[in-house]
């Protein structure tokens, strides 16, 4: 697993981002609003429609815009984010400034379990850390999502299957295939691959028994 130093180089990349673009999709490195709430749709999915109320720690929460969108789908849940970067906490905090309903923490894992974990783009920029290294990362990480979910978690990858010529050597791009059998070996029996909703990347749900 990357060690401090090297997650930090990873928070400060997203704090410039944040800070060139402030609480934007651009702000938490995507092109824009419209594709990240098509992320969000997908995420989401984890969550099951008869729940009148859940708890959920989003992981890489960012400025919290993961709140806003399920604010506008759900009645009641109470909401932990999570994040490397201390920049986007506090962005985060300020933004949702008297929610009852949520809390922000400087974390790489949560500090404790909610009915449902996601993950959206924590596992995708790596800057000058192998892959193989990423990789552990990336799976230890799943492992922490899954020990702090009770019902189940989503997490999203940019996918090995990107057009080579629009590759970047500092993003990880990870096998949907491979991710997917670990996580029915490890986690459960039940697991969606949603990789059909026109972006460079996939979506796994685990739902738990």
């Amino acid at each position: 697993m990357p060690g401090p130093s090297k997650l930090a180089d990873v928070a400060g990349y997203y704090t410039e981002k944040l800070t060139a673009h402030g609480q934007t999709a651009k702000g938490v490195d995507w092109n824009g609003e419209e594709s990240q709430n098509l992320r969000f749709m997908q995420l989401s999915k984890i969550i099951d429609p008869a729940l009148d109320d859940f708890s959920i720690n989003d992981l890489g929460c960012g400025y919290a815009a993961l709140h806003d969108f399920l604010v506008a789908r759900h009645k009641r849940f109470s909401y932990n984010g999570f994040d490397i970067s201390q920049a986007m906490i506090d962005a985060a905090a300020e933004r949702h400034k008297g929610k009852a309903n949520a809390r922000f923490v400087m974390a790489d894992t949560p500090d404790k379990t909610a009915d449902y974990g996601i993950a959206s783009g924590i596992f995708n920029v790596r800057l000058k850390q192998g892959d193989a290294e990423w990789l552990r990362h990336f799976e230890t990480t799943l492992d922490e999502l899954n020990r702090t979910s009770r019902l189940g978690f989503a997490f999203n990858a940019l996918t090995s299957y990107s057009d080579a010529d629009k590759m970047r050597e500092t993003l990880h791009y990870a096998n949907p295939a491979a991710m997917f059998d670990i996580c029915k070996k490890r986690y459960s029996r039940n697991v969606a691959l949603l990789h059909d909703y026109d972006l460079y990347e996939f979506t796994i749900l685990v739902r738990k028994q």
